[in-house]
């Protein structure tokens, strides 16, 4: 089981925060460090000092980290434009020696978007089709060819398709709850299908809707990597579990039952149950990015008992 270590700086994070997670999320072993594409808080944070841009993040983090995979749970379709973001994500790739991955959603937080000037188009889920159809189609058209879209939303007309990307392939990410669309997008453009903040049986249903949809559409189901995200908060004893869930305003009990709560024991029997649906990469979400002794715990007492 693959653990990642996924960050909300839009609650309240400056880049030097992130810096320091980053760094000792590479120290500590886990295998990546993601962040959310967010420009307003949500709930009772204040969210000082303010948003920080997830690419001009990872750009920086690419130049500051070695080892960890870097990218986006899930960058924000709406916020960037398909041909403009194809170049930025090359780019960090480059910068960081083929560790980026690239998370990419439709879009759904209408508040941010008024706040900062975003338009909040409601044809979301159709835009996100052709944007992953740019995206992916610009990274794969060979050196010296151009690339040509006429869709509904965008339209591109003798691109050079440039930069490319250090890898091969950039890893796309693609995640949700949806029944239908979601699945088929995952099936026909992804390389990780993410479902954030599911249950055990809820992670079975929506896996199975992506497996079907592979099958359907000619892939085979196991070519995708199959992940969760879900909001850890680890303690060597109640004590510290209750502790850590006041810090971010959560009840234990309600963690214990939608996230990754409790004891480290507890934790990877929990890990255990997620890892029987075909989940094989968690992505723990840590809200209390001041506390780096429970990432230490987490490396230590749950990573550990991992293999």
């Amino acid at each position: 089981m693959d653990l990642r270590i996924f960050t909300e700086p839009q609650q309240g994070a400056s880049y030097d925060t992130l810096l320091t997670v980053a760094k000792a999320t590479e120290d500590l072993g886990f295998d990546a460090f993601f962040r959310s594409d967010h420009y307003l808080r949500m709930g009772s944070a204040d969210g000082l000092p303010g948003p920080t841009d997830a690419w001009i993040t990872l750009a920086g983090l690419a130049r500051e980290t070695r080892r960890i995979r870097l990218g986006t749970l899930m960058t924000a379709g709406t916020f960037r434009h398909p041909g403009v973001l194809a170049i930025q994500v090359a780019q960090v790739d480059r910068m960081s020696g083929g560790r980026i991955e690239l998370g990419l959603g439709a879009g759904w937080f209408e508040e941010e978007h008024r706040a900062y000037g975003i338009p909040f188009p409601k044809e979301r889920m159709g835009r996100l089709e052709e944007q992953l159809a740019i995206i992916t189609g610009l990274w794969g058209t060979g050196t010296g060819g151009t690339f040509d879209f006429d869709g509904t939303y965008y339209r591109l007309t003798d691109s050079p398709a440039l930069p490319k990307p250090a890898q091969a392939r950039v890893p796309v990410l693609i995640g949700g709850h949806g029944a239908v669309r979601t699945p088929r997008l995952a099936a026909r453009y992804a390389d990780e299908f993410n479902l954030p903040f599911a249950s055990i049986e809820d992670t079975v249903r929506q896996f199975g809707r992506v497996r079907e949809a592979a099958a359907r559409a000619g892939r085979a189901p196991d070519d995708l990597v199959y992940s969760n995200a879900l909001v850890v908060c680890v303690g060597k004893d109640d004590t510290e579990v209750a502790r850590r869930a006041a810090a971010i305003g959560r009840e234990v009990d309600e963690l214990r039952a939608n996230g990754l709560a409790g004891s480290p024991d507890e934790v990877v029997d929990r890990i255990g149950r997620y890892a029987e649906t075909g989940c094989s990469r968690i992505y723990l979400q840590v809200l209390d990015l001041d506390d780096l002794d429970h990432l230490e715990l987490i490396s230590s007492a749950v990573q550990s008992q991992l293999g």
